[in-house]
């Protein structure tokens, strides 16, 4: 296959990457009619085709400390963790928030694919940082340059979570996503009721009416990204499989194909600094060899919804996704299973917010605020009677009239149980991170709970 062909096969498999699956077998199909190509039934880990000089096959795009993927057979599950980032919304200052989490898997043997979307406000353990929304996963392992930086840490908190082994991590930023959707000439929508997009940037607001309508790469995005509906994130999902299948549609109709084939190395040079993975290319073509055999129909879609989670608050006052590990489960093994069959429990999940509690096992010190002497060790005696572990007992630096609660390494539960234990207000709760800290919650009592406490 000439060098045109293979640079346009991989500007699909990033593509791949982006509308979940769709798009390679399409063009793969289109491009081998077209030209007369025979299409391998598969193309194994140990072959390759001829590429353009200074492209090196066996050399993952991403930085040299990126997590090591878990190498696929090409005969057992592969799964990817894909990752959407906007550096944009940062403005260059310090490592960016996930802002879509997607799971892709695939069977070889039974020709099932699955695609399992993950809401970003999640709730979820973070390894090494206990609670926190599922899109600070990626944030907190870039920042403390973790091994395996943010897409590690993502993909072991996403691990935990589902119980699976995920053997790759591609992550895509905005500005590929909308590059793309310009070159094949935008994309038409159905838009099933009247809605304002934000495209990224200043005073740009865009109002799109009912109806069938023709979207640029900028406002292909901020409708797939929009969260101001009812529904929300949930709604969310359901625009960005709607932006999938039109980039499908797009794709396929008869005048675009020539000219992506014609300018598949521009293309490729464009998105190729817009797409982090630890696949390399020789990889990449070969899990698109195997995916275009899979049957559209065996591509099941599953999301972590509204009849998976409880809508809550953090004790910091975060709006919070809490995960029914039950039904989440059940979600996890609809898009896996490759038979009605329901695989392993994934964790176990204690619902009993005392049970929780008592499984973080915080440690807690006691300051007093105050002028009142004794407040911090008559605090203390309490607290222990009701089962907290108060592992220091002392005098603050500074007194405060109101008695403030600060949380440094995520002990969500606790904090929440002090909170209501102590009626401290929501504005005297801080998160503060802090891995170095010698307790993981600190209480400074203020004047508030010495002129009103609960205390026998």
């Amino acid at each position: 296959m000439s060098p045109v062909l293979w640079g346009l096969l991989v500007v699909f498999l990033v593509t791949l990457f982006a509308t979940v699956y769709l798009t390679y077998t399409v063009v793969r199909d289109a491009t081998a009619a077209r030209y007369g190509l025979n299409n391998p039934p598969a193309l194994s880990l140990t072959e390759a085709p001829e590429f353009q000089p200074g492209v090196n096959i066996n050399s993952p795009l991403q930085a040299e400390n990126g997590p090591t993927p878990i190498p696929w057979d090409g005969a057992n599950r592969v799964t990817i963790l894909v990752m959407g980032l906007d550096y944009r919304d940062w403005e260059g200052e310090g490592p960016s928030r996930t802002d879509t989490m997607m799971l892709l898997t695939m069977d070889p043997v039974s020709r099932t694919a699955g695609i399992l979307s993950i809401p970003r406000d999640l709730w979820v353990n973070i390894p090494g940082f206990d609670y926190g929304k599922i899109n600070t996963a990626y944030y907190l392992g870039e920042l403390y340059n973790l091994t395996g930086g943010g897409p590690g840490l993502a993909i072991q908190t996403v691990e935990d979570l589902f119980g699976i082994d995920i053997n790759y991590y591609a992550r895509v930023d905005f500005s590929a996503f909308e590059n793309f959707i310009d070159e094949i000439g935008g994309i038409e929508v159905d838009v099933p009721y009247e809605l304002s997009v934000d495209p990224i940037g200043p005073h740009n607001t865009v109002t799109l009416p009912q109806g069938v309508q023709k979207l640029d790469g900028a406002t292909s995005l901020a409708y797939a990204r929009n969260r101001e509906t009812f529904g929300a994130d949930f709604d969310r999902a359901d625009r960005q499989q709607q932006v999938v299948m039109a980039m499908f549609d797009q794709i396929i109709s008869l005048g675009n194909l020539p000219r992506l084939i014609a300018n598949s190395p521009r293309i490729y040079n464009n998105l190729r600094s817009g797409v982090h993975t630890n696949l390399n290319l020789k990889e990449t073509i070969s899990l698109a060899w195997t995916v275009a055999q899979i049957p559209r129909e065996n591509i099941k879609r599953g999301l972590i919804g509204p009849n998976e989670v409880t809508i809550s608050m953090s004790p910091d006052g975060m709006d919070i996704l809490l995960p029914d590990m039950d039904a989440v489960r059940v979600v996890r093994d609809q898009v896996f299973a490759t038979t009605e069959g329901v695989a392993p429990m994934a964790t176990i999940y204690i619902s009993n917010p005392e049970e929780l509690r008592q499984a973080e096992n915080a440690t807690v010190s006691v300051l007093n605020a105050t002028t009142t002497a004794g407040l911090a060790s008559e605090t203390t005696t309490y607290l222990r009677d009701q089962g907290i572990n108060v592992t220091e007992t002392g005098n603050a630096e500074d007194k405060s009239d109101t008695t403030v609660i600060i949380d440094y390494t995520g002990k969500p539960y606790t904090v929440q149980y002090l909170v209501e234990l102590l009626n401290i207000e929501a504005n005297s709760i801080y998160s503060r991170y802090d891995p170095n800290s010698l307790v993981d919650i600190a209480i400074l009592v203020g004047a508030d709970w010495a002129d009103n406490n609960s205390m026998p």
